[in-house]
C-alpha cells in the first residue's frame, strides 16, 4: 500500500486585487491564508505519512513582486524532501508566465515536469508512474494529454494535467481534453488541476480536480483543500480534506412579508448566526436578500446606511468571526402596497418606471444612453460579478427598481 495528496490551484501570496477597498476588510488575514493553508497541506502530508505529493500546477499567481514568495515555497518543500515525502509538479498557466521561478533551484526530492514534451516519473518502491507535462506558456489551446505516453504493466500510472477539460465558464479554456480520451491512456488516476471547484468527471478511472487550497474570493466559496489518496492493491481510495482558514460564502435571506427594518435586521443575523455555526473558521460572506415586503422602500432608500448598520450590528453580534463583504438589496415592492395613487410627482415617477420597465424598447434606449460610459469603464471592472451591462435590459431594469426607492425617499415620501 502506498499513499500521496493530490493538490492544486495555490496561487501562493496571490495579490488579492482591490481588496483595500472593502470598509473592514481583514486584508492581512486574507492576504496570509494561501501561506496559511500551504503549511497546512505539509503538515497533512508528514502527518499522514505519504510517500508523495502532487501539485497540478498554478503554484503561484504570475510574478511576484519579489523573491519572497519563491523562498517561502521552497522552505515548504524542504519539509517534506526532509522529511523522505517527494514532490512531483507540473507547471501551470501562471506558474508559466512567472520569469523569476526559473532562476529558483528546487530542493532534491522535487520534480518539475518539462514543459516541452510529455515525461514520466517512477516510483519504485511504490510501483507508481507518474505521467505529466507542465505548460509552457501561459496559454495552451491544445490538448496536452493526447501525447502523454501509455501505461505502463506493473505499475499505478498517475497522469497530471493542468487543463480545462470539457471546459468551464469560470476558467481560460486552456488544454482541452475529453474524459473519454483521458481514460483511453489506461491510466489509473487522474490529477487535474485549473478548475478552482471540486470535482469529480470519473469514477473509474478516478478523474479528478481536487479544487484550489484557499478560497481568494466571493467567487471561491464552501471547503477547499486537496485530496488524500490511499492504494491498495492498485485500487486508489481518496478523501477530501479541507485546508482553507478563511472561508468565503453567500447567504440567501428571504425577508418576504417582513414589515420593518428591524424586522429584517434580526433575520439576517439569524442567518448569518446560523453558517457561522457550521465552522469555527473567519468569513467573508455576501448577502443577498430578497423577497416582496413593506420594508422595501425604507430599507432601498438608503441602501448604503442600512448596510453598514448591518455590518455594525455583525461586529456586535459575532465579533470577528464574520466580515460583510457586500449586502445585495434585491427586495421588491409589495403590489398594493406601494404609493401609486399618492398623486403629485410621486405617482408620476412611479407611473414612468412602470412604464419604462414594461417596454423593452425603452430599456433599450437607456442602455444605450450609458453605452459611452460602459465603455469607459477598465476591462477589470466589466468583468466583475458585480458589473451591470447597459447592453442588458434586464440589468437595466433591474437598476431602475434598485433606484426607486431612492428617488421616492429624495421626493420626500417616506413610508
Amino acid at each position: 500500500m502506498f499513499s500521496f495528496i493530490h493538490a492544486a490551484d495555490i496561487h501562493l501570496d496571490s495579490p488579492m486585487l482591490r481588496l483595500e477597498g472593502y470598509e473592514g476588510a481583514p486584508v492581512e488575514q486574507i492576504r496570509q491564508a494561501t501561506r496559511r493553508a500551504l503549511d497546512k497541506l505539509i503538515e497533512l502530508a508528514i502527518s499522514e505519512k505519504v510517500d508523495f505529493v502532487l501539485i497540478s500546477g498554478d503554484l503561484y499567481d504570475g510574478d511576484w513582486k519579489d523573491y519572497n514568495t519563491g523562498l517561502f515555497f521552497l522552505s515548504r518543500m524542504a519539509r517534506l524532501t526532509d522529511a523522505g515525502i517527494g514532490v512531483y509538479i507540473v507547471a501551470g498557466n501562471h506558474d508559466a508566465a512567472n520569469k523569476m521561478t526559473r532562476s529558483l533551484r528546487m530542493p532534491e526530492g522535487v520534480h518539475t515536469f518539462d514543459p516541452l514534451s510529455p515525461s514520466t516519473f517512477h516510483i519504485e518502491h511504490a510501483a507508481a508512474a507518474i505521467h505529466g507535462q507542465s505548460f509552457p506558456s501561459g496559454a495552451v489551446n491544445r490538448d496536452l494529454s493526447a501525447d502523454y505516453p501509455p501505461a505502463l504493466k506493473g505499475y499505478f500510472n498517475i497522469g497530471m494535467l493542468h487543463t480545462c477539460a470539457t471546459g468551464s465558464r469560470d476558467h481560460a479554456p486552456y488544454a482541452p481534453c475529453s474524459v473519454e480520451g483521458l481514460r483511453m491512456k489506461g491510466y489509473d488516476y487522474w490529477a487535474l488541476g485549473h478548475i478552482h471547484k471540486r470535482q469529480t468527471l470519473c469514477e473509474d478511472p478516478p478523474i479528478l480536480f481536487p479544487g484550489n487550497l484557499q478560497g481568494r474570493n466571493i467567487r471561491e466559496t464552501g471547503e477547499k483543500g486537496c485530496l488524500l489518496v490511499r492504494v491498495q492493491d492498485g485500487i486508489p481510495d481518496y478523501q477530501f480534506r479541507p485546508l482553507e482558514v478563511f472561508r468565503w460564502e453567500r447567504c440567501t435571506v428571504d425577508v418576504t412579508d417582513l414589515a420593518s427594518e428591524s424586522e429584517i435586521l434580526e433575520r439576517v443575523l439569524s442567518s448569518l448566526s446560523e453558517i457561522c455555526s457550521q465552522t469555527d473558521l473567519a468569513m467573508a460572506l455576501r448577502v443577498n436578500i430578497i423577497g416582496g415586503c413593506p420594508a422595501h422602500d425604507r430599507i432601498g432608500s438608503d441602501p448604503e446606511r442600512f448596510l453598514n448598520v448591518i455590518r455594525a450590528e455583525t461586529i456586535s453580534f459575532l465579533y470577528d468571526r464574520v466580515w460583510i463583504e457586500q449586502v445585495k438589496l434585491n427586495t421588491s415592492a409589495i403590489p398594493g402596497e406601494d404609493l401609486h395613487g399618492a398623486g403629485g410627482p410621486v405617482e408620476i415617477l412611479l407611473d414612468l418606471i412602470d412604464e419604462i420597465g414594461a417596454d423593452p424598447e425603452q430599456l433599450s434606449q437607456i442602455g444605450a444612453c450609458l453605452g459611452d460610459l460602459w465603455d469607459k469603464l477598465p476591462q477589470e471592472l466589466k468583468s466583475s460579478e458585480a458589473a451591470v451591462s447597459p447592453k442588458d435590459p434586464g440589468a437595466v431594469l433591474s437598476l431602475l427598481n434598485e433606484v426607486r426607492p431612492m428617488l421616492v425617499q429624495r421626493l420626500g415620501i417616506s413610508k
